[in-house]
């Protein structure tokens, strides 16, 4: 891919939703998570001549927002902050990150070769789907899991856009506890 392959017109609709999952999954307010979404595609924008072209245009974008989200933290100087640096920077490698998505992509990951890990994994993860109120569950298995687009859940479920990411928020928040408690 060359420079000009970049697409800034289309980045809202493509990679908006995506990006906003990513930033509210790591920052929890939904506001923050916003700004920080804005934030990347400005600085996309700003830096798209450096952009080469060794990856996706999605891919180049996250990196980007990962490392606002590490500077929001290093400015809150939060705990969450401290150990989202320690996961993205760790002594002893110089990957980009050690976030779960790109372990469970990552052909030379422990887990992705594990299938009893993967699939006690998958089940504590449907159990735990299994627990949230029956919208929420619908919500978020629509919207992260299928993959359909805000705008059609909301048609479909005649919700607006803010409460969806309520939900999404919600069921986050409650998915992560509970595998905390049954997973990790």
């Amino acid at each position: 891919m060359a420079e000009n392959s970049l697409q800034p017109e289309n980045w809202v609709d493509a990679y908006a939703d995506y990006l906003f999952n990513y930033a509210i999954s790591r920052i929890s307010d939904a506001e923050i998570a916003k700004d920080l979404v804005q934030e990347t595609f400005l600085a996309g924008l700003k830096s798209a001549k450096n952009y080469k072209g060794d990856a996706a245009e999605r891919t180049w974008l996250i990196a980007i927002l990962k490392r606002k989200v590490i500077d929001h933290y290093r400015k809150s100087n939060s705990k969450k902050g401290k150990a989202e640096v320690k996961i993205n920077y760790s002594a002893q490698t110089d990957a980009e990150g050690d976030w779960l998505e790109e372990q469970i992509a990552d052909p030379f990951s422990n887990f992705e070769h594990d299938d009893l890990e993967n699939e006690e994994l998958g089940n504590a993860i449907q159990s735990c789907i299994a627990k949230l109120p029956a919208k929420q569950a619908q919500v978020f298995t629509m919207k992260t899991i299928q993959g359909i687009s805000t705008e059609d859940i909301c048609n479909e479920l005649d919700i607006n856009p803010s409460n969806l990411w309520v939900m999404i928020h919600r069921a986050r928040t409650a998915l992560m506890g509970c595998l905390n408690e049954t997973w990790f």
